[in-house]
């Protein structure tokens, strides 16, 4: 599950706006502020949540939910390296 602020985190590590992340995950800006402002768990279309964290993978972002192996634990995001980097997918 992804929860408002991995949503702006992950925003904030892309450097892109709200309007950005819409146009890559084919959803509208509103259904990003909402996401955006949820206070825990976000909640909504399972559709839009799908698109929305496909887009943040392609774009290199790691979503890290409760009790999935991290260096930090907890819940975070991490810059994945891009498939065309020396020693990705190691």
């Amino acid at each position: 599950m992804m929860t408002g602020a991995q949503l702006r985190a992950a925003r904030a590590l892309l450097a892109i706006d709200q309007r950005t992340l819409a146009g890559m995950a084919g959803v509208s800006v509103p259904t990003i502020q909402r996401m955006e402002a949820s206070g825990g768990t976000v909640r909504g279309v399972v559709e839009s949540l799908t698109r929305i964290v496909a887009a943040l993978d392609r774009a290199g972002v790691e979503l890290i939910g409760d009790g999935l192996p991290s260096t930090g634990g907890g819940r975070g995001v991490r810059l994945k390296a891009p498939a065309d980097a020396p020693g990705a997918g190691r």
